[in-house]
């Protein structure tokens, strides 16, 4: 039985994980794909529903899970902390191949705890494209995107650890090659 694969998508703040992942998922026709779903502290915005955007947990819970080493990696914050749980992935791996959409920090500290995972580094085509789709979005006030974006040049200095880079300039294009890269990946190559 071929072995599914635990898919990382990673990038900095404004560079289409999401869109990307909701485009991934789009083409999945075969349900042959699952997306990792995030455990969190944080309250649910209006419509998220427990179990699917997140698992929404108390401090003590989350907090009992890193004490037992349940995720594959978290984060602390003092706004809501996230983790992605250990038991679940290896779970959806026995049927489907998982996909994670986290963090750069995230995906390198999975990488540790899963080798065997395909890490996958989202790079914006420019610093200014990424400066306009973060503003375009709306959801982060100026001195945020300032934030995020003196971030850029840590992560992007980190991509050498990724097993693959792909540059999101157009979804469709970026699509195509990570299900090349996954296609590669599940014929051993």
């Amino acid at each position: 039985m071929m072995e599914h694969l635990l898919i990382v998508i990673a990038g900095p703040s404004g560079v289409g994980k999401g869109t990307v992942v909701k485009e991934l998922f789009a083409r999945n026709t075969d349900d042959s794909l699952a997306l990792s779903v995030s455990c969190t502290t944080r309250s649910p915005r209006k419509g998220e529903v427990h179990g699917k955007e997140y698992f929404f947990l108390s401090e003590d819970e989350f907090m009992e899970i890193v004490k037992e080493k349940g995720f594959l990696e978290y984060d602390l914050h003092f706004a809501g902390s996230y983790g992605t749980p250990k038991r679940f992935v290896e779970e959806t791996l026995k049927t489907k191949d998982v996909v994670a959409e986290v963090d750069v920090n995230g995906a390198l500290n999975i990488k540790k705890s899963y080798p065997q995972a395909v890490t996958i580094f989202l790079a914006p085509p420019s610093l200014e494209e990424l400066r306009r789709r973060l503003v375009g979005r709306g959801s982060e006030k100026e001195d945020e995107v300032t934030r995020r974006l003196a971030r850029v040049n840590y992560e992007c200095s980190l991509v050498g650890q990724f097993d693959h880079v792909v540059v999101n300039d157009n979804v469709k294009k970026t699509v195509d090659e990570i299900e090349a890269i996954v296609q590669k990946a599940k014929n051993g190559q």
